[in-house]
């Protein structure tokens, strides 16, 4: 019988920096897999190119990872600040490298993953607020899960993890056991 588990969330000073690079990389892996080519890149607004040598397409791909603690799953992922102009510095870098804007958003939770990837024109045609805000998001409530289920131009990885035979959970002393 194996021993299952499931690992909470411990935050550590870089974790956000470690669940981002990882993001990426499980973008670029499934592309890969769907027999694109990919590289990581280092460009404001944008975080991969990918080129699909049977189509002729060439994706730039922003990618917003998020992690989140129980009770703060369904918050949305925000994609474009328009403080930032996020969305101002997709377009640039796609148009100097010659790529579709796209978004990618992989959200960590402790027991699962979800990746989502679609053309930035499908998220403005469907998912985009239509009043003005500061930032726009991706929701993750259970309404927007159904809708991009039933949305053919929204590509979706879910990862369950299953801990085995991982480090348990550090033990919490308290100011008085640590006294004793």
């Amino acid at each position: 019988m194996r021993a299952m588990f499931r690992a909470s969330i411990q935050r550590t000073s870089n974790q956000r920096k470690i669940v981002g690079n990882f993001g990426e990389y499980l973008v670029c892996s499934w592309l890969s897999r769907s027999g694109f080519e990919v590289c990581i890149i280092d460009h404001s607004g944008m975080d991969i190119i990918a080129y699909n040598p049977r189509t002729g397409e060439r994706l730039g791909i922003t990618v917003k990872t998020r992690l989140r603690v129980p009770g703060t799953e369904k918050g949305s992922v925000y994609l474009f600040r328009e403080k930032k102009k996020d969305r101002q510095k997709l377009f640039d870098a796609c148009e100097a490298f010659g790529c579709d804007p796209w978004v990618g958003v992989y959200v960590e939770c402790a027991a699962d993953a979800d990746l989502f990837l679609t053309s930035l024109k499908n998220y403005d045609s469907r998912y985009r607020p239509r009043q003005k805000r500061a930032a726009h998001g991706w929701g993750m409530t259970d309404k927007d899960r159904r809708a991009y289920a039933t949305d053919s131009n929204v590509r979706h990885i879910g990862i369950e993890f299953n801990a085995e035979n991982w480090f348990p959970e550090p033990v919490r002393r308290t100011r008085a056991a640590v006294g004793s």
